[in-house]
């Protein structure tokens, strides 16, 4: 009798949810982002869905260059080109609409939970807002780089398997185009490009995101896009200057140009910045992860106080 009832107390805490002491906060946190995926499933059915559309329009402009070679043969150098092209428009394509599903993700995040009043189960879990805040920034951070690179080297590598079944026997050589796709060394890039450009330099905007999507009471995308455009006319208007629309343009595209900005302190062309050397030795770097934590601390501290909507 006496060890069922000190079984008891145990099987119902495990019932309930509540993590044991021997569980470390990186298994918390790894459970929150499984949470996050299996609750957002947006999140990866978007690539997925934009990569099919793509493959498909890829077809038809496969069948179609088929059928201009057939009738006037194009020039070696231009097929690839040609190829090339749209293999860089698949990538870009995939890396746009992650950085637009990132952003929105972002906005609902924290204030989703708040407007279901899910907030009110979440809190009475072992999990703290620390954990929760990173558990959400870790989405467009990692997760959504690491799946769009995925979804962009598949759809890639189906480019180039569909274009060998419609270009086979119409005179293209299916070895080069197989030899010049350098899939390794042009995945390594994209992977290195995914993670610092929109997991480090996009940091600051996901952080401004998650902190407004904690505080909104309504209408969280007004809340993110109205000071910033506010305070931009404001400065037009009272200053003629653009400070802080060069601010703004340069976190979002990596260029320094007009009155706001010196342009000899950063390089013109962003892509030579993402040399790892360039890359982190920018001091736009550090402070965009400077101000990024400071606003995930601000998240934290609302979404510790703040109750449903």
């Amino acid at each position: 009798m006496n060890t069922q009832s000190h079984a008891m107390p145990e099987s119902s805490f495990q019932s309930q949810g509540i993590a044991p002491a021997s569980v470390s906060q990186a298994q918390i946190l790894y459970w929150s982002i499984r949470r996050e995926l299996w609750e957002n499933r947006s999140i990866y059915i978007a690539l997925a869905a934009v990569a099919v559309m793509f493959l498909f329009g890829f077809v038809v402009n496969m069948v179609t260059l088929r059928h201009r070679i057939s009738t006037s043969p194009l020039d070696p150098a231009l097929q690839r080109h040609v190829l090339a092209t749209r293999y860089e428009l698949a990538g870009a394509l995939i890396m746009g609409t992650a950085l637009i599903v990132g952003i929105f993700y972002c906005l609902d995040a924290l204030y989703g939970e708040r407007r279901d009043r899910s907030i009110l189960f979440w809190k009475s879990l072992p999990v703290s807002d620390v954990t929760a805040v990173l558990s959400k920034l870790a989405i467009p951070i990692v997760i959504l780089p690491l799946l769009s690179f995925a979804v962009t080297v598949a759809t890639q590598f189906f480019m180039l398997l569909l274009s060998t079944v419609i270009l086979a026997g119409s005179g293209v050589n299916i070895a080069m185009m197989w030899r010049e796709a350098s899939f390794f060394q042009v995945s390594f890039v994209l992977l290195y490009h995914l993670l610092t450009v929109h997991g480090l330099w996009y940091m600051p905007l996901y952080g401004w995101l998650l902190m407004v999507s904690a505080w909104a009471p309504r209408a969280p995308f007004i809340w993110a896009v109205l000071p910033p455009f506010v305070i931009c006319g404001l400065e037009r208007i009272a200053f003629n200057t653009s400070y802080c629309l060069n601010l703004l343009g340069y976190r979002l595209t990596g260029s320094r140009s007009g009155n706001g900005m010196a342009e000899h302190s950063a390089p013109s062309d962003f892509m030579a910045t993402l040399i790892p050397h360039h890359f982190f030795s920018e001091p736009g770097l550090w402070t965009g992860l400077a101000v990024g934590a400071a606003f995930l601390f601000v998240a934290v501290r609302l979404r510790r106080y703040r109750g449903p909507i």
